[in-house]
């Protein structure tokens, strides 16, 4: 009861402009689940609220103090002129007042404010996170990821056990705060199976150095735009297990959040550009098992929110609602399985990628690119001009060939895993197709293929000035595309039955009519070889 009557009273200091020691203007307050922030002056103020909820512990001061210092250890990685300093609230003869000489009875995260107009999730709201939006989170999230430290083999975090308990502990905590306790039922049997099915999974990821001490808490929320470009900031700082978790498990998370709002399309498109810059598609095994669990996450956290003492009718009743829709993103997500292989097929300058990109996000597919992998395999960006001969250096029939097999490998993972498979490449050469074709009947998924094409004056045209503008990973220009037209093999009558024709010179309504024709298509087809 102490307890509560200092929070109080600190709170209502905090509200007061005088105590800071600057202009502070009107002092305004938000509050989450775990925190008040104050926004005074050109500054934010963040202090812990004094809990214990099992999987966080701000029950002391110095619990809180370290909390805070961790804090702004952790978020300096990625926002280091929003995170400036811990500072103490103490007593004076006039209240507690921020950075005062006194007693200490509580500690604040000081923060540079921003307008809370760009926050990614009021952008998403206003639907105003488009493409290059999208692009540019996934960017930030997979440079953060590559400069940050594996887990150590010896240590425990993401051990399957690790993995797992956290999980199924959202349940417990769930099944505590809600009237039936049976509608996460089964969500919590689903997870208990996937959990014992893809325990060696989670075991190799670990040893694969893709567990790291990342974010934690990257939801839309935690993204401001600033500048032209996102800042990622307000990680979990509280509980290391929370913080030291599988990179897939963080990108499912902003998945997760984006087909929340109704990005259904900016979700696919943000997965895709994070797996490009990362090459990691064997992650994606782990990916609806993770976007089940992070939904689960959100859910449990609207039911904190609803039964918080002092929660108004008004908060109680959006809480509410939060949870069922999170609860429904959750069970679609375990819900949502529909693999598949789809070849991109057609000359240079043909449309394949654009196309592609298209078809990913209108059916929710994973697209892996043979221009974007074949640099990868020799180390290189993207982007990087090789000035090779065709046909030569890293287009070499050795290269094409180890190309191919990475390629058909992430095609497995993506499709084995329960998703679809969008392969960009060429696939001129009948071999290389029926490689494809067979591993689709080895897994028992539907087949098909995307067959582009143009005129020849678009192609050159196309292809001409790509190669200027050095635009995209393809280095394919005027000489390769000639060669092409004269050596590729056709698609053959079994395999123009399972072709879908589109024309980029078509106009956009039919382009879309193609590509609405081609996921009805993925719906409806039978697996290949069944």
């Amino acid at each position: 009861m102490h307890q509560a009557t200092e929070s109080e009273r600190i709170l209502a200091a905090l509200r007061e402009p005088a105590c800071y020691p600057h202009a502070a203007g009107p002092v305004e307050l938000i509050e989450t689940h775990i925190s008040w922030v104050f926004l005074a002056g050109e500054y934010a103020y963040k202090v812990k609220k004094p809990l214990n909820l099992g999987f966080l512990d701000f029950s002391t001061l110095e619990k809180r103090r370290f909390s805070c210092e961790e804090e702004l250890r952790l978020n300096r990685r990625t926002a280091p002129d929003l995170y400036l300093d811990v500072v103490p609230i103490a007593e004076s003869a006039d209240g507690p007042r921020v950075g005062g000489a006194g007693k200490v009875t509580e500690y604040a995260l000081k923060m540079r404010r921003f307008p809370q107009e760009a926050l990614a999730d009021g952008v998403a709201r206003r639907g105003e996170l488009r493409a290059p939006e999208a692009d540019a989170i996934a960017a930030a999230i997979a440079a953060f990821h590559a400069a940050i430290p594996a887990a150590p083999e010896e240590s425990g975090f993401g051990a399957p056990e690790h993995v797992t308990a956290p999980a199924l502990e959202n349940f417990r905590q769930i099944e505590q705060l809600v009237a039936d306790p049976a509608e996460t039922a089964p969500l919590r049997a689903w997870t208990q199976s996937e959990s014992s099915r893809l325990r060696e999974v989670f075991a190799a990821r670990k040893r694969g150095g893709f567990v790291r001490e990342c974010h934690g808490d990257l939801h839309l929320g935690n993204i401001v735009f600033l500048g032209g470009r996102p800042l990622l900031f307000d990680c979990i700082e509280f509980n290391p297990e929370l913080r030291w978790i599988d990179v897939m498990n963080e990108v499912a998370f902003l998945a997760m959040d984006l087909r929340e709002h109704g990005l259904d399309a900016a979700a696919w498109r943000f997965l895709n550009a994070y797996l490009e810059a990362t090459g990691d598609y064997a992650g994606v095994r782990v990916l609806r098992y993770y976007l089940v669990y992070r939904a689960v996450v959100r859910a449990k956290i609207a039911c904190i929110r609803a039964r918080q003492p002092g929660a108004g009718a008004g908060a109680q009743g959006r809480a509410r609602r939060e949870y069922g829709e999170y609860l429904a993103v959750a069970e679609t997500s375990a819900a949502s399985a529909r693999p598949a292989i789809v070849l991109m097929h057609g000359l240079s300058g043909s449309g394949k990628t654009t196309i592609a990109q298209a078809i990913l996000e209108r059916v929710g597919a994973i697209r892996v690119r043979s221009d974007v992998e074949r640099k990868r395999l020799h180390g290189l960006a993207a982007r990087a001009r090789t000035h090779a001969q065709p046909y030569g250096g890293i287009y070499g029939p050795e290269s094409t060939r180890l190309t191919y097999g990475r390629l058909k490998q992430a095609a497995r993972d993506i499709a084995g895993s329960g998703h679809c498979a969008i392969v960009d490449a060429a696939f001129l050469r009948r071999a290389e197709r029926d490689e494809f074709q067979a591993l689709a009947r080895e897994l028992g998924v539907p087949f098909l293929i995307a067959s582009c094409r143009a005129s020849e004056a678009a192609l050159r045209r196309r292809v001409a000035r790509r190669d200027a503008e050095m635009s995209d990973a393809s280095e394919a220009g005027v000489t390769v595309l000639e060669n092409q037209l004269a050596t590729q093999e056709p698609l053959g009558a079994d395999e123009l039955a399972r072709a879908a024709p589109i024309d980029s010179e078509w106009d956009e309504a039919r382009l879309q009519e193609a590509i609405g024709g081609i996921a009805a298509r993925l719906e409806r087809t039978e697996a290949a070889g069944a």
